[in-house]
């Protein structure tokens, strides 16, 4: 299983350890991940045309079998990523710090919203809703 994992992006890296952490906590789950700025960006070493930005990103989501939205932190590139990926059929899953507020929209298009305590969390969680839908297995 592939999930592409959507985060608020800084160009100062300052929720980097954040993405790193539910990552991490995917990956433990057998969950492998792509994250833009941590594959393709290298953390704000590399960049890119915002068209071609858009154009790495769209496929990258074709290739995952769901997309997973860090929304802790709004952001208009997380709107476009998760319309792209509901039309595109996709399953999408909102995870957010707890008493986080995650819009009208997203919820509109959202497979489950996720809320966490701790990164940490966020893969086991996952894991849990993916075995419901009947996507993974335990």
């Amino acid at each position: 299983m592939r999930a592409y994992l959507a985060h608020k992006f800084y160009s100062d890296g300052r929720n980097r350890n954040l993405v790193e952490s539910i990552a991490d906590s995917l990956e433990k789950e057998g969950i492998e991940t792509f994250v833009m700025a941590r594959d393709f960006e290298d953390w704000g070493k590399n960049e890119f045309s915002s068209s071609k930005l858009m154009e790495l990103s769209f496929r990258q989501i074709e290739d995952c079998d769901f997309l997973i939205v860090e929304f802790s932190e709004k952001g208009v590139g997380l709107g476009i990523e998760s319309g792209y990926a509901y039309a595109k059929d996709k399953p999408i899953f909102i995870i957010a710090k707890k008493d986080s507020e995650i819009s009208l929209t997203l919820r509109g298009i959202a497979n489950k919203i996720i809320f966490y305590n701790n990164p940490e969390e966020v893969g086991n969680k996952i894991k849990s809703e993916l075995i419901d839908i009947g996507v993974a297995q335990k």
